[in-house]
């Protein structure tokens, strides 16, 4: 039991650092069209997140190989369940990929016309359907011994929209505070402006979050069972209130820290409020599938628990080398003689 603790702890925490991180690529790509007004800006962008989005992503693998590795059956269900929504979201994981890889070899400006609008796609509907798929999972999918019920459609909820539109928010201010932190000024000012924006609609989401939370799902009987929890949510109220501050006061590295601080206290209220759940199911709690009956053996786990001790500091270690190493304030004349 103390294994499937661990590993429910460990599952929540791939995947809130998964989108703090390649949250702000989202972002990113989703501001790209709207704040690079030219070729140079254009550049710019790309550039504020190519040396680090590649690596990003290696914590959606971590997460999606966690999830089959030590809750199996849960991995299973989900992308039988939600096979759909998450092609999609695969399909455009790869388009955005492409098209950044691609973009500097484009010989025409109909091809970097393509390739940017592939960025731009590729990062809105990952950002969309992520947030639709956990709030899904929130409110619990209509399954019960025979099947799933349920169909794409039916995952375009309200609820799951809301949450949807958090996360797509949420990452475009994360997007939009990380341009700012790495691009020239005239173009880091256009970027904060935007995040200044969205902002606004990030917190309207989270407030409605919050309170619809209460009428859709049962993540709130957690919290009333240990009240102790609800610093968790408090954390994040306070953390989306400090990007803001700190945004209005033009201090974007704080702002940053905050946003990404929000996502990780809002993902881990998530996963609190589900607990022992993976995937409640709607029709019957009998029918949900826990961290204990859909869990690996304990000597499963302990492996993979050493595993982890082992690879996941070197990982860490690597990642901070390369932010270290690769994100400074580029200049005009860098962009220029980038590839990008």
């Amino acid at each position: 039991m103390e294994f499937q603790i661990i590993w429910f702890v460990l599952w929540g925490l791939l995947w809130a650092v998964y989108f703090a991180l390649d949250g702000f690529d989202f972002g990113a790509g989703i501001l790209y069209p709207f704040i690079a007004k030219d070729e140079i800006e254009r550049k710019a962008v790309i550039h504020a997140i190519g040396p680090v989005w590649n690596g990003n992503e290696v914590w959606l693998i971590t997460a999606g190989g966690a999830t089959f590795a030590a809750f199996p059956t849960t991995y299973a269900y989900m992308f039988s369940y939600l096979y759909t929504p998450l092609l999609i979201i695969l399909f455009a994981l790869i388009l955005r990929g492409v098209a950044v890889e691609f973009r500097p070899k484009a010989t025409s400006e109909t091809q970097k016309k393509l390739w940017d609008a592939g960025i731009f796609i590729g990062s809105l509907i990952p950002a969309l359907l992520f947030g639709v798929a956990f709030g899904n999972i929130f409110m619990g999918l209509k399954f019960d011994d025979a099947g799933y019920y349920g169909t794409l459609f039916s995952l375009i909820n309200p609820y799951g929209l809301l949450v949807g539109l958090l996360f797509l928010f949420t990452f475009i201010v994360h997007g939009g505070l990380w341009v700012s932190l790495r691009v020239p000024e005239t173009l880091a000012e256009k970027s904060v402006r935007t995040a200044k924006k969205f902002w606004y609609l990030q917190a309207i989401c989270a407030v409605l979050f919050l309170a619809l939370t209460a009428v859709f799902t049962n993540l709130y009987d957690n919290f009333i069972k240990l009240p102790f929890w609800f610093i968790v949510p408090a954390l994040a109220v306070l953390c989306l209130l400090g990007t803001g501050f700190y945004l209005m006061k033009n201090k974007r590295g704080r702002a940053f820290i905050s946003s990404a601080l929000f996502i990780i206290t809002l993902v881990f209220s998530g996963i609190i409020g589900l607990y022992p759940n993976l995937i409640p199911s709607s029709i019957d709690p009998k029918y949900s599938l826990t961290i204990f009956n859909s869990s690996s053996s304990p000597y499963t786990l302990k492996i993979m628990t050493i595993v982890v001790a082992i690879f996941v500091p070197i990982v860490l270690f690597y990642q901070a080398w390369a932010y270290k190493t690769f994100t400074y304030k580029l200049t005009e004349k860098e962009i220029k003689e980038e590839g990008y």
